[in-house]
Formats: structure tokens, sequence, C-alpha cells
């Protein structure tokens, strides 16, 4: 993906671009970006759905994993009086 920098802008627009991106909660960077894009018809770029990435790491313990997990950790779970002494 190709970087620009734009040099000299005129401070009402600067402001004009920073209460955009104030208003609409985005970076300056992405209001920028989605400006440009509605002006020239194209579209602001797919939404990439990082939960994908992490779908290997979904779901691979078993029901004994699980059981395992919480009697070994079940220990945490115990407040005793004497650590807050």
């Amino acid at each position: 993906m190709k970087s620009i920098t734009i040099h000299d802008i005129q401070i009402p627009l600067s402001q004009c671009l920073k209460t955009e991106a104030v208003r609409n909660g985005m970076s300056l960077n992405k209001t920028i970006k989605r400006i440009l894009s509605e002006y020239f018809g194209l579209s602001a770029g797919e939404k990439v759905d990082h939960k994908k990435d992490f779908e290997g790491f979904l779901g691979v313990w078993s029901k004994e994993d699980q059981n395992e997990f919480k009697k070994k950790t079940e220990e945490f779970e115990k407040i005793s009086p004497e650590d807050w002494s």
C-alpha cells in the first residue's frame, strides 16, 4: 500500500478534517482515506475480520482438557485472609 504526504494544508482544512475525525470516532488517517474514497466513488476497502486469524485457537480444548485446567487452577479462586494481612 502506498503512503502519501501532503504538505502545507491550510489551517481551516486541517480543522475540518480533525472535526470530522472526532465526530466519527475515527483516526485522521482513516477519515482522509474515507473522504477520498467517497469522492472518487471507490469503496473504502473491505473490513478485515481478524477473528479468522484466531480460529485455529478457538474451541481446541476438549471437555477433559477444560476440566483438568479448572482442577489445576481452582487454587487461584480461593481467598486467604493471611494474604491480606
